[in-house]
This record gives C-alpha cells, structure tokens and sequence, in this order.
C-alpha cells in the first residue's frame, strides 16, 4: 500500500444484517486502510454521495437481501453520473455464482461470497488499489 486509500463500506438495501459488513470494515481497518462505514439502509443515491464526500479509492458493497443485481448497478451508474467511474466497486454477501459474472460485465471489479477470507478480501483490495494508482 502505497497510502491509506479510503474505503466506503456500505449497505445498500433494505437488508438488516451488517454484522459481515462490520467484520469486514474492521478488517480494513486492521490492514491499514480508512474506513468509512455507511451503516443500513442505504439508498444508492446516499452511498454515492458518501463515495463523493469522502473522496474514496473504492467501495465496497454489502447485501444479503438478493437485490444486488438492483442496487448494485444504480450504485455503479450514481459513480459514473458524478465523474467517480474510477473507483474500485466491489461487493460481497448473499450473491449466487450465476450472478458474479454479469455484475463484473457491468463494472464490479470483484465479488466476494461467504467463505472468502478475510486475508483474500485484504490483499485483493491492496493489489487493485495499488495496481490502480500505478496506471494513474
């Protein structure tokens, strides 16, 4: 890690369980990057907005609810409306395997689902964000 990049961890949705989102949130923190965890019930729209405000390299969304392949693209055309087409999105949860595909044609750089590490879900993060900034 060249910097502490910033990091959104948000829970778009409806969805109620943040206890994933929290362990992942702590993680990072861990690992060295800033944090920023958006809490529940997020609309796209709000995790947008905090992505913008915080000036953050990546965001990572969390959702158990089933509704990723909704939220996740309103997240996706939020960034790209604001001109923050270049921050890493990447999600995790409740995501079936016949969904990871579509989602990354659509611009999620990776999807973790229960059972990842949390040393898998660090060091991709630090590699793509590292990766990130030496092509800038």
């Amino acid at each position: 890690m060249e910097r502490p990049y910033r990091v959104v961890v948000a829970k778009p949705g409806l969805d109620g369980h943040d206890r994933g989102a929290k362990v992942i949130a702590r993680a990072l923190r861990d690992a060295g990057f800033e944090v920023i965890y958006t809490g529940l019930h997020q609309t796209p729209e709000q995790v947008v907005e905090a992505v913008i405000q915080e000036d953050a390299d990546a965001v990572g969304l969390s959702l158990l609810s089933g509704a990723h392949m909704t939220l996740f693209p309103k997240v996706l055309e939020g960034l790209r409306a604001r001109g923050a087409d270049d921050v890493l999105v990447f999600g995790g949860g409740i995501i079936p395997d016949a969904d990871i595909a579509p989602l990354k044609e659509m611009g999620v750089a990776e999807v973790f689902t229960p059972g990842a590490s949390i040393t898998a879900i660090t060091d991709w993060l630090s590699a793509a964000l590292d990766g990130k900034e030496r092509n800038n």
